[in-house]
């Protein structure tokens, strides 16, 4: 007898079949819905589902489209299919991405004297502007000076839920990160990646963090937005956040970059900002 292989992709190699079969029913859909979409037959994915057929480049194409998954799953697709991969996956440091870093220093310095941090995919901090800096600063202390540089980078999701992170400066903490936790579900379900399920399992873990069940009963007094409401001594910042990510992109690297930027909700909070800004530290 068969053994079918596992649907939650945590093995390697898995056949394309199984890849194709995970995703169309994760996206919700039945053969026959995937088919008129990509513009076969429902016989023709039963096929590749089970073997029976091998894709062509172009119809691995057509049917990531249609399952609209991330550039680094269609790459698998094309791996488990027996292809090259379609789509390059390219250091930041990469010269042929020399403009794009000047953009993403040019949105960091345009923040100022906000803070706005670049992150990957998983919320890996990759690089961060002056106001970042001085918030952190404000927050946590200044770093040792002998400080060594860390082993690894700085992960901005772990940093918000843990007690030895964020959390004790977070006034709303329990708010902020229940919406935290459900965008890394919804990164988790988007991505299928078991290094995504594995960061979202990590964070649920996390001594105190609310389950993704919870819900917080709605106040009359709501902001249009959700405020982050930092707190240290008698200094409060408030700031709500923007994600901001490239269009368009033809690499994975770039597809997954993310500019999260911090926006003041009131003027005592833009005063802060400046005046560090002024002055060089907080």
């Amino acid at each position: 007898m068969a053994i079918r292989e596992r649907d939650d992709m945590t093995t390697t190699p898995a056949s394309f079949g199984a890849r194709l079969r995970w995703w169309r029913e994760r996206r919700g859909l039945s053969q026959l819905d995937l088919a008129g979409a990509a513009e076969t037959t429902q016989r023709h994915v039963s096929f590749l589902e089970s073997g029976r057929a091998t894709p062509s480049r172009e119809m691995i194409l057509r049917l990531a489209a249609v399952l609209d998954l991330p550039l680094r799953q269609q790459n698998a697709l094309f791996l488990a299919a027996g292809y090259a991969p379609a789509w390059r996956e390219s250091s930041l440091s990469a010269p042929e991405l020399a403009r794009v870093n000047n953009a993403l220093d040019y949105m960091l310095a345009q923040q100022e004297p906000y803070p706005a941090f670049v992150l990957d995919r998983r919320w890996n901090l990759l690089r961060a502007n002056a106001g970042a800096a001085r918030l952190t600063e404000f927050l946590t202390g200044p770093p040792p000076a002998d400080a060594p540089p860390p082993a690894a980078p700085v992960n901005l999701a772990l940093a918000l839920v843990s007690p030895e992170g964020l959390r004790p400066f977070i006034v709303n903490w329990e708010e902020v990160v229940l919406h935290f936790l459900r965008g890394v579900q919804a990164d988790a379900l988007a991505d299928g990646t078991p290094e995504t399920a594995a960061l979202l399992t990590r964070l649920l873990a996390v001594p105190g963090a609310p389950t993704l069940s919870q819900v917080l009963p709605p106040d009359d007094r709501q902001t249009p937005v959700l405020i982050i409401h930092f707190r240290r001594g008698e200094t409060s910042l408030r700031l709500f956040t923007t994600i901001a990510t490239l269009g368009t992109p033809h690499d994975v690297t770039l597809q997954e970059i993310r500019i999260e930027g911090f926006f003041p909700v009131d003027d005592a909070t833009a005063r802060a900002f400046q005046h560090w800004a002024a002055a060089g530290r907080p």
